[in-house]
Parts: C-alpha cells; sequence; structure tokens
C-alpha cells in the first residue's frame, strides 16, 4: 500500500525511450533534452543527471532560474535558456547557462551584460521565427543581427535554431515544410554573414519522427522522453516514466436520489458506491475531467470520476469493483495513458503531466 498520492518516475523507462529516439536519427546528431517546467511535471534534476549520464549533449529549460537549479544538483552539460529575460542576465552568466536571443532588445541587452562581466565568446543561440511567430527574429531583422555581433567579441553565435509549429499534425505538412525551408533560408543567410557554422537545431520529438531531413547537427525532445510522441503507434514503443497513483480514502454508499459532491452535480439514479480519492484541481486533475467524462483504474477496472472535481479530492463510482478504503488507485501511467486520460476531456498530454502539482510527492525508481 503507498498510504498517499505519489507521482512514481521510472528512471529505465526514461532511458529506454532515449535510446528510441537516439535510434531515429544519426550517430553524428547531438540531443538536446527539454527538461522545462520540473522536466514536464516530474522530477528535473533526477531526470536531467540521469540523461547526463546515459550521455545526452545539450539540455533546455524554459527560465534562468531553472537552469539554475539544475546547476545546483551537478548537471555539468550546456543548458540552454528558451525565453531567458533580461533581469535575470547576470544570474545566467554566473551559472554559465546559454540564452536564446530572440530580439533586438535582448541581444542588445545581454551584449551590454555580458561586456559588463568582461565576457569574451560567451556562447549564446539565435532563435529565427519561420511561420511560429511566438517568439524569434524575422528574416528582415538578419541584417542588423549581424552588424549587432560584429560590434563586440564579447558573445559568439553558438547556435541557430527555430522551433515547428505542427511537426505532429501530417495535415499540416505543407505548413512544416515551408518552415523548414525558411529555416533553411534564414540559417544559411545567417551562417554566410557570420563566417564561421554554429549548431543548427530545428526538430522537436515530432519533428525527430517525421522530418528525418531536418534533424541538421542537433534534435531536441522532450515529451518523447517521458513515454509521448503524439502519435499513438510510435507511443506503443515507448514508456511513460510517471504513474500518479492515490489510494481510496473513503467509500460511500450513495442511495437513489442523493447527490455527490459540489453543486450536486452528480445524481444516483440508482443505489451507487463511491470511493473518495486524495487530489484534485490543486494537484493537477483539473475540472475539466470531473462529470463522467475521465476515469481512474483501481484493481485493473475503470472507475468513471463523477461529479464536480473539488480542491484535494475527486469521488469515482466503485459500485462494480470489489474494492476498500485504502487500496490503491491509478491516475495514469503505463497501465492508463496520460494522452488518453487527457484526451478524454479535449485536452493533451503535456497539460495534463506538466500540472501535476509540487504538493505530490514523487518516488524515483531506478
Amino acid at each position: 500500500m503507498i498510504g498517499e498520492t505519489v507521482l512514481e518516475i521510472n528512471l529505465k523507462s526514461l532511458a529506454h525511450n532515449f535510446e528510441y529516439l537516439k535510434s531515429k536519427i544519426k550517430s553524428s546528431t547531438k540531443v538536446m533534452g527539454v527538461v522545462k517546467a520540473f522536466a514536464y511535471g516530474s522530477e528535473a534534476g533526477e531526470v536531467a543527471l540521469k540523461l547526463q549520464e546515459l550521455g545526452i549533449d545539450f539540455f533546455a529549460v524554459a527560465y534562468t532560474n531553472e537552469g539554475v537549479k539544475l546547476r545546483e544538483v551537478g548537471v555539468t552539460q550546456p543548458i540552454l535558456v528558451l525565453h531567458p529575460q533580461s533581469m535575470h542576465f547576470e544570474t545566467l552568466i554566473q551559472n554559465c547557462l546559454t540564452p536564446s536571443i530572440y530580439s533586438k532588445f535582448v541581444l542588445d541587452h545581454f551584449i551590454a551584460s555580458a561586456e559588463a562581466h568582461k565576457q569574451k565568446n560567451y556562447p549564446i543561440h539565435l532563435k529565427l521565427n519561420t511561420g511560429f511567430n511566438r517568439l524569434g527574429f524575422a528574416n528582415q531583422e538578419l541584417d542588423g543581427v549581424i552588424e549587432k555581433l560584429r560590434t563586440t567579441k564579447a558573445v559568439q553565435v553558438e547556435g541557430v535554431y527555430s522551433h515547428l509549429a505542427a511537426s505532429e499534425d501530417l495535415k499540416e505538412k505543407e505548413f512544416s515544410l515551408s518552415q523548414i525551408k525558411n529555416y533553411e533560408a534564414m540559417s544559411s543567410q545567417l551562417i554566410h554573414q557570420l563566417g564561421y557554422k554554429p549548431l543548427k537545431h530545428l526538430c522537436n520529438t515530432s519533428g525527430i519522427l517525421n522530418y528525418p531531413e531536418a534533424h541538421h547537427d542537433m534534435v531536441r525532445t522532450g515529451i518523447g522522453l517521458h513515454g509521448y510522441s503524439n502519435d499513438f503507434a510510435v507511443d506503443a514503443a515507448l514508456k511513460p516514466i510517471a504513474t500518479l497513483k492515490t489510494i481510496i480514502s473513503q467509500i460511500h454508499e450513495v442511495q437513489p436520489g442523493e447527490s455527490v459532491g459540489y453543486n450536486r452535480k452528480f445524481i444516483a439514479e440508482k443505489f451507487t458506491k463511491t470511493a473518495t480519492l486524495p487530489l484534485g484541481h490543486a494537484d493537477g486533475i483539473n475540472r475539466i475531467y470531473g462529470k463522467g467524462k475521465n476515469y481512474v483504474s483501481i484493481k485493473g477496472e475503470k472507475a468513471p470520476i463523477i461529479g464536480n472535481v473539488c480542491m484535494d479530492m475527486i469521488m469515482v463510482d466503485v459500485t462494480h469493483i470489489n474494492c476498500k478504503e485504502g487500496d490503491e488507485v491509478i491516475v495514469f501511467g503505463p497501465e492508463l495513458s496520460a494522452e488518453v486520460f487527457a484526451n478524454l476531456a479535449g485536452s493533451i498530454s503535456y497539460e495534463l503531466i506538466t500540472s501535476v502539482s509540487q504538493r505530490i510527492k514523487r518516488k524515483i525508481i531506478n
């Protein structure tokens, strides 16, 4: 009996996924592991250290403080900060983190910070906007970028990259191919003007699988390391690393006409046995998963979530299940995919797994 709600992180499954994804690229192609957002809701330090042990080349995080925490636990590989803010540049430099430079504002301020700290050839990665329209330099800005870089020796371009908007959706293949074409043209222009060749990287997990011609010098993977690929056929070859488990706190016998939970969103039409579980929307099991849309697994059987999800509790229908208080419950994991769980409510695995609250205990299985 686990006795409490826990998120188990299986590092052997992580290693399996890493090796599977490496099998899809050339041996010379580097791999960047994306471990932002607590490594997609799991445990960033343990995940990063395991990947470092496995020989990964780079890491990526969203924000500077995430990179600092990785340094504090012993991560020594290069760490790209995908969305740095200028107020954190001093901390970024002190921790040998690599900034993604995505606008003139960021470029100007980072060069000023690097010069103030007497840096020479500090590595940066330039982010190109090839159609996502989220972050990145537009094509018409590139001449200005090169002109600015020629005024300083404080920084050096280590990487040039972009991001595919719909690499998992083959109905958008034409758009993805247009992004690849734009990236080729923009990166070639930059490299020609720089006079040296930085690392080129474009593909995310779905890009690795669907666009091998665009692997370049390095690929990035986040969700794939965690056992999901946006393709159920590929998911069968991967292993979800996280299993969210909880227990039955109490069992109720609900008579016909009685209600369960806030706003009486479940009214029993017949005798119903319910189980109350100690996790709710404060733990990442949001209200969208209630009212019969989703289910958990108890003794290998489906137990639908009934009524509204509470902040700290959910109630499930166990009328048909021979269970008792204290029994283990699987919310998602290898037996009940987070992708399936999320899809039932119109969400995606990314949103579900990254929402798992930090108040839930993490248990590392190596």
